[in-house]
């Protein structure tokens, strides 16, 4: 729903926290949830550390909107699940969060959310979808090789987003 990018991105802020450049981060140098490469490609050029440590939210939330919220039609979601399946977009890619929700709701899994995607998803109970979304998410994350190291925040992640998104629906 398009009241709620705005708290979307600060529970977004809560997990994407500050910059890292973890070695076994296949994402590598990032700030706020964004990788170098993401945000080279939005600002069109190269750019140094010392940019990537200078971003702020208000800075990378323009970008967040078009690549994220934008491309999983958070707008049109309804409420929680937009949350969701936003966070799941920014952490693993917006056209894997799109098939993740696909995949849970039946419908076909073209990475792309359409009128047939968004028809089911409100027909439906939120709350259900938002659980069964993040087990999906969940059991996704598990089966990847970076799970033993990253395995702890991204669970807490999933059940924090699953916790905020469902009080979101009522």
């Amino acid at each position: 729903m398009k009241e709620n990018l705005l708290p979307a991105m600060v529970a977004l802020m809560k997990h994407e926290g500050n910059f890292s450049n973890h070695p076994k981060d296949p994402g590598g140098m990032t700030n706020l949830g964004v990788t170098q490469r993401v945000w080279e490609e939005w600002v069109g050029h190269p750019v140094s550390e010392k940019e990537m440590r200078a971003l702020t939210p208000a800075i990378v939330a323009p970008m967040y909107k078009k690549k994220y919220w934008d491309k999983v039609h958070g707008d049109d979601l309804p409420s929680g699940v937009d949350l969701a399946v936003f966070d799941f977009a920014v952490n693993s890619g917006p056209g894997r969060a799109a098939k993740m929700l696909q995949k849970v709701l039946g419908v076909t899994e073209d990475g792309a959310i359409g009128p047939q995607t968004l028809v089911k998803a409100v027909s439906i109970d939120s709350s259900k979808l938002i659980a069964d979304y993040n087990a999906a998410r969940l059991a996704f994350l598990q089966a990847l090789p970076t799970w033993a190291t990253f395995g702890n925040g991204w669970g807490r992640r999933v059940a924090e987003v699953t916790t905020e998104a469902t009080n979101m629906t009522a």
